[in-house]
């Protein structure tokens, strides 16, 4: 299950109690300045990768839909489970279990639930 960071951190609010550095040490997690930009370039740059990563499941996953509809519509199954195994097998050998995971999400929003 996950938790937010505060949770993580053992806060209950957004500053630390008594913090010096406030609104930075809230969004930051820290009141270091050079700490703090060091943190804000690296979260555009996650913010830019999970946009793209936005993209590309949604692109995925019309790509998968369009490969059961052409499959259907010439007669064949609407699942191919060697194929499936394939993926899954792929991204486990790079994630780890969480691939499969992964694996799994990307598997159902291509064909929706079982």
């Amino acid at each position: 299950m996950m938790t937010d960071v505060a949770e993580q951190s053992g806060e209950t609010t957004g500053a630390r109690a008594g913090g010096a550095g406030g609104d930075t040490t809230a969004r930051f997690g820290t009141d270091e300045p050079g700490a703090a930009a060091r943190i804000a370039a690296i979260r555009e740059r996650i913010d830019e990768i999970d946009r793209t990563m936005i993209a590309l499941w949604q692109e995925r996953a019309e790509l998968s839909r369009e490969v059961g509809t052409t499959r259907m519509a010439s007669g064949g199954t609407r699942l191919v489970l060697s194929r499936e195994r394939e993926i899954l097998e792929r991204f486990r050998h790079a994630l780890g279990a969480d691939g499969t995971q992964l694996a799994l999400l990307l598997l159902r929003a291509g064909r929706g639930p079982l």
